[in-house]
């Protein structure tokens, strides 16, 4: 078989239909659109949710929900993900990124106190939980507030 040969199935393609083009064509004059009303004039197509100028679903129904726009978006990491980095480091946010453990930085980022760790490290970041703060005091390392 060799792409020369390829060709569509049967019935898989038509002729565009040509409306507009005369009497003779049986799609003449109107072009199977009908008489008169918006669906026959150009442009008669109206968005996805246009209920002819009723209050359309959408804005009838309740609002839910909040947004707080002054609100915070930290990203969260445990500190038994710090165990990758070696003893004395100075563990950065943009390290953090660099190594993968997080996908950016958005507002902050806070160090929660999920897992061990076993190494001496100088954290930076945004926030603490106290039993992180704990766990990396007591592993011989030290925490700072950026």
């Amino acid at each position: 078989m060799n792409l020369s040969e390829l060709s569509p199935a049967l019935g898989s393609k038509s002729k565009a239909v040509r409306v507009g083009r005369g009497l003779g064509s049986g799609l003449g004059k109107t072009s199977a659109k009908g008489q008169k009303g918006q669906k026959s004039r150009s442009g008669g197509v109206k968005r996805p949710g246009f209920e002819g100028g009723q209050r359309p679903l959408y804005l009838r129904l309740p609002k839910r929900g909040f947004y707080n726009k002054f609100g915070k978006e930290y990203v969260e990491i445990n500190v038994g993900v710090l165990n990758c980095f070696e003893d004395g480091t100075v563990v950065e946010p943009v390290m953090l990124i660099e190594e993968g453990i997080i996908k950016n930085i958005r507002d902050g980022i806070r160090v929660l106190g999920g897992g061990e760790l076993t190494k001496k490290l100088t954290v930076q970041a945004m926030g603490f939980s106290k039993s992180a703060e704990e766990k990396i005091i007591a592993a011989g390392g030290t925490v700072e507030v950026i």
